[in-house]
Parts: structure tokens; C-alpha cells; sequence
């Protein structure tokens, strides 16, 4: 099972990637931020052919919690620990980016956005990025109830 915290981490990361332009206002208690949804046009810049890949590990029922463990480590700096976004990068539970394609969003993750701050983490082994996307695609999904 994934914690909420480990969720958000993961979201972020992604979310840094596709900051084209974020203006961040901190809400008040719940302490998450609010950006322009301009922050996602990265993913209109993905080449057709990327964003048709395929993940390998969709269906992979442990490539959720390895991704989710691979957000905290490189993306919840600046996507935030619940991926709600935070100053440095967006959130990625937005339906921008949850609708956007597994290939588009590992394009991203490989090439980074650079000029806005998103790292290219094309260094990371190919099946790391398909875990972090396998995450990131599963953080607004519902949970299902503990056996």
C-alpha cells in the first residue's frame, strides 16, 4: 500500500517536468498550491510518436510502489510529498496531467523541461521512468480496500 505522502512526491516530480510558466499563490490551511494550468503545455509539445508508447509495467503490481519510492527520492522536492505541487514545481494530480498519456509523460521525464527548472532524467534506467509514470498515473485513482 502506498502512503498519500509517498503519492504526492511522485506527482510533483512529474509536474516539475512540464513547468512552462507556474505562478504559485499558497493557499491558506491546506497549504497546496494553486497554479496556472499553462504549467502543463509541455505535454502538447510531445511528438506523436512518443506519446503513443505503451507502458510496460501498466500492469505491473509492483511498479506502483517502486515508482511511488523512486517519487519520494527525486521528484517531492519540488512536486511536493503528496505531488500537490509546491513552489518549485506543479502538482501532478491535475486533469491535465492525469489525462495525458503514459508515453507523453515518460517523454517528458526523459527529456526534462530544462528551461523551467524540470531536470531531464534521462539517466535513470528506462524501467524506473515507466515506474514513475505507472505511480504518477495511479495517484488519483481509488484505493482499493486492505484484504
Amino acid at each position: 500500500m502506498i502512503s498519500s505522502a509517498t503519492r504526492c512526491a511522485l506527482s510533483a516530480l512529474l509536474a516539475g517536468v512540464l513547468t512552462t510558466s507556474v505562478t504559485v499563490a499558497q493557499t491558506t490551511d491546506a497549504g497546496l498550491a494553486k497554479l496556472d494550468k499553462s504549467v502543463y503545455a509541455e505535454l502538447a509539445k510531445v511528438p506523436p510518436k512518443a506519446a503513443t508508447r505503451r507502458n510496460p509495467l501498466e500492469s505491473d503490481p509492483d511498479a506502483v510502489a517502486a515508482g511511488a519510492k523512486l517519487f519520494d527520492h527525486h521528484c517531492a522536492e519540488c512536486h511536493g510529498a503528496n505531488a500537490d505541487g509546491a513552489k518549485k514545481g506543479p502538482s501532478l494530480r491535475t486533469e491535465e496531467l492525469q489525462r495525458a498519456t503514459p508515453g507523453a509523460l515518460f517523454w517528458v521525464l526523459t527529456n526534462g523541461v530544462v528551461r523551467k527548472g524540470m531536470p531531464v532524467w534521462s539517466k535513470l534506467p528506462e524501467p524506473q521512468r515507466w515506474q514513475l509514470v505507472t505511480y504518477i498515473k495511479s495517484i488519483n485513482l481509488p484505493q482499493k480496500p486492505a484484504n
